[in-house]
């Protein structure tokens, strides 16, 4: 059996936990930051998990994580 590939895309975007959960970054803190206040900049900027719905998505693209 051939060695998997990893999506390279995917590797750079998440993080996998000691437990197997994946951690990301959120969306929306690029640009046009003026118009956001600053509780939500301060929200944005902490990391989240990934919902579990998404995950065995991930674990195709991400297969010796």
């Amino acid at each position: 059996m051939p060695k998997l590939k990893t999506n390279s895309g995917a590797k750079k975007r998440f993080k996998f936990t000691k437990t197997g959960k994946v951690k990301m970054k959120r969306a929306m803190l690029r640009h046009i930051l003026t118009s956001k206040g600053n509780a939500q900049k301060r929200r944005l900027s902490s990391l989240t998990l990934v919902a579990e719905e998404d995950m065995t998505k991930l674990r195709k693209l991400m297969p010796y994580s």
